[in-house]
C-alpha cells in the first residue's frame, strides 16, 4: 500500500499532472467470495478523489469518476486489468 501512495494517482500520472494523493481502489470484478467484499490489497490500483469518486474538478465536465461512470471511466482511462498490468510493472521495475 505505501508503495501505491508513494505512486500516486495513476491516471493523473499518465496524463502528465505529476503525483497527486491517491485513495486506493479495489478492483471491481477481482472480488473474494461473496457478494460486497473487497477485492485483496494485491488487486489495488491508487485513483485521487477525482478519478476515484467524483469526477469533475481539475477541469469541470472533463474528468471522470470509476465509481461515477465505470464504462466511461474505462474508455477514457483504460481498463482496470491495463491500470494495474501498468502499476505492477512499474513498481516492480523500481
Amino acid at each position: 500500500m505505501d508503495a501505491l501512495v508513494e505512486y500516486g494517482c495513476i491516471v493523473c500520472r499518465n496524463e502528465g499532472r505529476g503525483w497527486v494523493a491517491p485513495e486506493i481502489h479495489h478492483l471491481r470484478g477481482h472480488q473474494w467470495s461473496g457478494m460486497g467484499k473487497r477485492a485483496s490489497h494485491q488487486n489495488t490500483i491508487p485513483l485521487c478523489p477525482v478519478h476515484h469518486r467524483h469526477g469533475s474538478g481539475w477541469e469541470k465536465g472533463c474528468e471522470v469518476g470509476y465509481h461515477q461512470s465505470p464504462g466511461e471511466f474505462q474508455v477514457k482511462y483504460g481498463t482496470q486489468a491495463e491500470l494495474l498490468a501498468q502499476i505492477d510493472a512499474e513498481i516492480n521495475d523500481d
